[in-house]
């Protein structure tokens, strides 16, 4: 079926990419300023914030599905958009399970590249703020890093998606609810080479993570 380039199982896969690419894109967009904020500035309740950006990560992909099911339900707040088993509401429930990993991971690089470039961006005329382009500049091969593990979070997610998408064939069944389906019905074979590409993606992104750390050694070095 993979080598074969089989339809269906070609779908689910476009799918799942679309989904947490964009999932991930957006968490990257939003994520990275937020990482640089609490990282560079203090502020009356940071440490708290940081503390639960922190929890966050850990949080159950269920808990977020459910809270997204609630808000785009009809009777919900955002219900009149309609978005409710869609996948724009699934990559809504990705970005909120992968926004706290890019914002948490991403703080940290920036403290530790402010503590290395902090006093020469200083004395050159920059401010906290001016300096985050350089300090990403610096560190971006770190924060590849980051983006990567995001990325792992989301492929890899089945409850929130399963919640907030339905599982609705040819549009909004992607890799790890189709595997779960199809395991249930007893297809075997589609279920199995849903796994086997979900494992290569998830090889595919720790070599990534791997080659950005040889990387940053070797230019530590």
């Amino acid at each position: 079926m993979i080598f074969g380039a089989d339809p269906g199982l070609g779908e689910v896969v476009l799918l799942s990419l679309k989904v947490s690419c964009s999932a991930v894109a957006l968490a990257i967009f939003f994520g990275l300023p937020l990482g640089a904020f609490l990282a560079l500035y203090r502020f009356p309740g940071r440490g708290l914030t940081i503390i639960c950006v922190n929890a966050l990560m850990g949080l159950p992909p269920v808990v977020i599905g459910l809270l997204v099911y609630i808000i785009f339900s009809r009777a919900g707040p955002l219900g009149v958009f309609g978005l409710l088993y869609s996948p724009s509401v699934m990559i809504i429930a990705q970005l909120l399970l992968v926004l706290p990993i890019i914002a948490a991971l991403s703080r940290q690089h920036f403290v530790d590249l402010w503590h290395e470039y902090g006093d020469q961006l200083m004395s050159l005329g920059s401010n906290r703020w001016r300096a985050v382009p350089t300090l990403l500049w610096e560190g971006r091969v770190n924060l590849v890093t980051v983006g990567l593990a995001g990325f792992g979070r989301a492929i890899a997610e089945v409850g929130a998606v399963m919640i907030v998408g339905g599982n609705i064939d040819h549009y909004t069944r992607v890799m790890t609810t189709a595997i779960t389906l199809e395991t249930s019905k007893g297809n075997l074979s589609l279920a199995l080479g849903l796994g086997i590409i979900l494992l290569l993606l998830s090889v595919f992104v720790n070599l990534g993570v791997s080659l950005a750390r040889a990387v940053t050694i070797r230019q530590g070095v």
